[in-house]
């Protein structure tokens, strides 16, 4: 019942924002407006409402997979440009880490938030293997990442639009450096260059924050202490 429900809101909400031309109108944000509430009207418990939804989460990572057809058709700019891609890839990752230690340190956060914060910007699988591996708690990066995405999907655009940002590589690779997944189905939708270049910063990403997110987890323990 629940997983029809949820297909017919997504789809729902799709189409409404394809007619309604709004950085905020996000099909996911939208869904999220619709579901949520009826969740808590009904009272619908979230471990029922995701045994119906398992399907959805099961075709997550088929779906990062096939995010590999656009990185094919984009292969001769890829292998032309592999060190800035790799720069990239390397310093965004690094940077979003070390502003998330540094300002949940400042903050007094707990170790385990922090554990949980690390893998914020890489898709949901990895974000908590990663958190789970630090002593996070995966459900909450499972949420961070999430909004993560909403406000890249959202607000990269009109940010590009305004500082005049029109080369794919600059556009797709900060999308998937920081939004992951679903800034990656934003750039989809808008160009099929930003997309390949969006996967590509995805999945090094995820490579990159699952090798280094220790060293600065252990940074927040040193400064902690």
């Amino acid at each position: 019942m629940w997983l029809i429900f949820t297909v017919v809101v997504f789809f729902s909400a799709r189409w409404l924002c394809q007619k309604v031309r709004n950085p905020l109108m996000n099909p996911l944000l939208v869904s999220l407006i619709v579901i949520i509430p009826c969740l808590i009207y009904l009272e619908i418990p979230f471990d029922a409402y995701y045994e119906d939804n398992q399907w959805i989460n099961y075709l997550l990572q088929p779906a990062v997979v096939a995010l590999a057809y656009p990185l094919y058709e984009q292969l001769p700019q890829i292998r032309s440009n592999w060190r800035i891609i790799m720069l990239s890839c390397s310093v965004g990752s690094a940077m979003s880490m070390f502003t998330t230690t540094l300002i949940a340190s400042y903050l007094h956060a707990d170790l385990t938030l922090v554990a949980s914060l690390l893998g914020k910007s890489v898709t949901t699988p990895i974000a908590m293997e990663i958190s789970s591996h630090l002593g996070g708690e995966p459900s909450i990066a499972a949420i961070l990442v999430m909004l993560a995405g909403l406000f890249g999907a959202i607000g990269a655009y009109p940010i590009y639009n305004l500082l005049k940002i029109s080369h794919p590589i600059a556009r797709g690779l900060t999308m998937g450096t920081v939004s992951h997944a679903l800034g990656t189905a934003t750039c989809a939708e808008k160009n099929g260059q930003d997309a390949a270049f969006s996967s590509l910063a995805l999945v090094l990403c995820g490579v990159i924050t699952s090798i280094i997110s220790p060293m600065f987890f252990a940074f927040a323990l040193w400064v902690a202490t």
